[in-house]
């Protein structure tokens, strides 16, 4: 047994870094809304998706839980002490609009708008001809 007995131990708490900007990545994918807010650096601070809300099934698709995962992440990251953030938003889904709307109405202010949508130039080889 160590030289310290529980009663004594000092517990330390992991210091929450103040952040002013931050970045909110939003991936509004067909089944799925995933927001997640990180630093300038790109490192995670705080995250939501419509599935880790409670929906399940189709529900998770539809702009009202993106809405909802956008307002969770946003309010989140204003405890961390962000005010100004710059949205990239990645994916065709439903929840587009409804949680930029979100991250707003959560009071942060909103200095760049990017659409990052992987676009091909060219794509993928299409499957060969059907026979019959």
């Amino acid at each position: 047994m160590s030289t310290r007995t529980r009663k004594t131990q000092i517990k330390r708490r992991k210091r929450q870094r103040k952040v002013p900007k931050g970045i909110v990545h939003i991936y509004a994918g067909i089944n799925n809304t995933i927001v997640t807010v990180t630093d300038l650096a790109g490192n995670a601070l705080c995250w939501s998706s419509a599935g880790a809300c409670g929906f399940k099934g189709a529900r998770k698709g539809t702009p009202f839980a993106a809405q909802i995962a956008a307002d969770r992440a946003a309010r989140l990251c204003f405890d961390k002490g962000i005010r100004k953030v710059a949205v990239f938003v990645h994916g065709a889904g439903a929840g587009r609009r409804a949680s930029i709307r979100a991250v707003h109405n959560a009071g942060l202010a909103i200095t760049l708008f990017r659409e990052v949508t992987g676009i091909p130039h060219n794509g993928c080889r299409p499957p060969k001809r059907r026979r019959l």
